[in-house]
């Protein structure tokens, strides 16, 4: 059973840098993608920003292009995502997901970890 773990929110004023983990546990676990979500309190999860394993290729939402860098360490099997200039509307919990399914969705996902961004 992969199991996905991520590390890094916390409490930051608007302006502020965070820089979240994701890396599996368990078994061996290679993906061809992985991702960050985000869920806002009384919103549905959103697409923030993914990575392709093998080419490095990003995408991201336009809310986080030019403050939120995602990048990998192969030899870690660890995705991060670099989060800077943060505005309040960033706060959420943020999701890891790996391994997309030919629905458009992720096969795993981690338990989330929140991020709140003070004005």
């Amino acid at each position: 059973q992969v199991q996905l773990v991520e590390s890094g929110g916390g409490l930051v004023q608007s302006g502020d840098s965070l820089r979240l983990s994701c890396a599996p546990s368990g078994r061996t676990f290679t993906s061809r993608a992985m991702a960050w979500f985000r869920q806002a309190p009384g919103k549905e999860r959103e697409f923030v920003a993914a990575i392709s394993w093998t080419s490095g290729s990003t995408y991201y939402t336009d809310s986080v292009k030019g403050r939120f860098t995602i990048s990998r360490d192969n030899a870690k099997n660890t995705v991060y995502l670099q989060m800077n200039t943060l505005k309040p509307e960033d706060t959420a919990v943020y999701y890891c997901a790996a391994d997309p399914n030919p629905n458009g969705g992720y096969d795993y996902w981690g338990q989330g970890t929140q991020v709140t961004v003070s004005s």
